[in-house]
């Protein structure tokens, strides 16, 4: 797995372990959240982690899921893609418990959105040193956290996707636009660009059509023009800025199920214990 994430960059040793000393660096902060084991170990540590992949599946499969994710990035045996290796393999010991739909087996999404966060309970728990017996209940509380708020985030995502596309149903009906009108509408709503020459493929329209199509839509504001010539785009108009706005304002804060981690994760962290 390894080689097959780096294997385009050959100075990073992909699919080897590494061969000196390496930390966790928090690089936005700049420092170091975590010192791995040393080179000499880590051989031993990975069959110690293979093994575990193999037993405990009577536990929650969450559970499991987490503990391999922090024993990988905990021992970090690799010069480069630590925290994305041990992500997806985060990912394939719920897979392997038949959890693979993406709103519940990964929370990629979120990490990334909470990079912050993910560097200090690393330091909370590493305590500065690999000791494998220390206790890891934050790191668990904040993974379960993880997967609940991606969870919510998801589904919040998919409930304003079906509210969306009844609202521009409702307005193509109204104007008397094309369905086909519709794909075009919901990407701009969502942020994204069209052109002319994509959506005559998605339409399946010939260039007239398209071009009278996008017409129509600058026209009554529910898209707006940028550029010129080749460099054309359309963008969201007035029309589908003010849905934007409507849907955003709508919008229910998350419930947080620890409400007290955040200020924990942003205590020091106590090195040494």
């Amino acid at each position: 797995m390894h080689y097959m994430m780096l294997s385009h960059d050959l100075t990073k040793s992909p699919g080897r372990y590494r061969k000196g000393p390496i930390y966790v660096n928090d690089e936005r902060a700049d420092r170091v959240v975590y010192p791995a084991p040393e080179a000499s170990d880590v051989p031993a540590l990975m069959e110690g982690l293979a093994a575990t992949l193999h037993t405990g599946h009577g536990s929650d499969p969450i559970v499991r899921s987490a503990m391999a994710h922090l024993n990988l990035v905990m021992i970090h045996p690799f010069r480069d893609g630590n925290g994305r290796m041990a992500r997806a393999l985060a990912t394939l010991v719920l897979s392997r418990s038949d959890i693979g739909e993406p709103e519940f087996s990964s929370i990629e999404e979120w990490l990334g959105a909470n990079t912050e966060d993910y560097y200090n309970v690393l330091a909370h728990t590493g305590h500065g040193s690999w000791k494998p017996r220390d206790d890891a209940h934050l790191w668990l509380a904040f993974i379960l956290r993880a997967h609940h708020m991606q969870a919510q985030t998801l589904a919040r995502r998919v409930a304003e996707a079906g509210q969306t596309w009844v609202e521009l149903e409702a307005l193509t009906a109204e104007r008397g636009l094309p369905e086909r009108a519709l794909d075009a509408m919901y990407e701009a709503v969502l942020g994204y660009r069209t052109r002319r020459s994509a959506y005559m493929k998605r339409a399946e329209v010939a260039e007239q059509s398209a071009t009278r199509d996008l017409a129509a839509l600058t026209a009554t504001d529910i898209l707006a023009a940028q550029g010129t010539g080749r460099g054309r785009y359309y963008v969201a108009g007035r029309v589908l800025r003010e849905i934007q706005e409507r849907r955003r304002s709508a919008r229910r804060p998350m419930r947080d199920p620890y409400p007290w981690m955040r200020p924990k994760l942003a205590e020091p962290a106590a090195i040494g214990e």
